[in-house]
């Protein structure tokens, strides 16, 4: 099994006994997102738990210690979670169950996230405008992340999802000089 499949099965597991349980699945995704960036921020600590060299013992004890020093606002199941992938030497999955099982937070919360590009910078009255006219169209609430890119010249770029809306004057001069060399010819 690949390691981004062995993540996506950790993470589904994750979540389904977060739902079972009633535990606040946004709580859970802030609790492994800090053990990421705990990681993260501690290249040694992360490269010393993934090292296949290190006896998976060891590797629980540390866990062990980290998450009792998280204290008792870490939720039971991602401390649970933590001496699993500690026990079977795959802590180094983290930030991919992090990252999917945030995904699936998204999902459960009717969540899309997307981009959007113009030419110029969006003002913020303007970029929740759009969010929430891309809200109405998809049924789903909407949270983008506004990127400028001068080359196209005017218009915008949607992004949501694997969706692209390409309304940039810089495609739509491109699809007119296609018509005319087609046209041409």
């Amino acid at each position: 099994m690949t390691s981004g499949a062995a993540a996506g099965r950790y993470a589904r597991a994750l979540f389904d006994v977060a739902t079972k349980e009633r535990v606040d699945v946004e709580k859970v995704q802030s609790d492994l997102q800090q053990f990421v960036s705990l990681f993260a921020q501690h290249p040694v600590l992360a490269h010393t738990l993934g090292n296949p060299a290190i006896p998976a013992s060891k590797k629980k004890a540390v866990a062990q210690a980290l998450v009792e020093r998280a204290g008792g606002g870490l939720s039971p199941i991602v401390g649970k979670l933590m001496l699993l992938l500690a026990e079977r030497d795959r802590l180094a999955l983290l930030p991919d169950i992090a990252r999917i099982y945030g995904e699936r937070v998204m999902d459960h919360l009717n969540v899309i996230r997307g981009e959007v590009t113009t030419a110029m910078e969006l003002t913020p009255d303007k970029l929740r405008a759009l969010e929430q006219g891309l809200q109405q169209a998809t049924g789903r609430k909407v949270i983008l992340e506004s990127k400028v890119d001068p080359s196209i010249i005017g218009g915008i770029i949607t992004r949501l999802g694997s969706t692209v809306y390409d309304g940039s004057v810089t495609t739509q001069l491109q699809k007119s000089r296609r018509s005319l060399v087609d046209a041409n010819q």
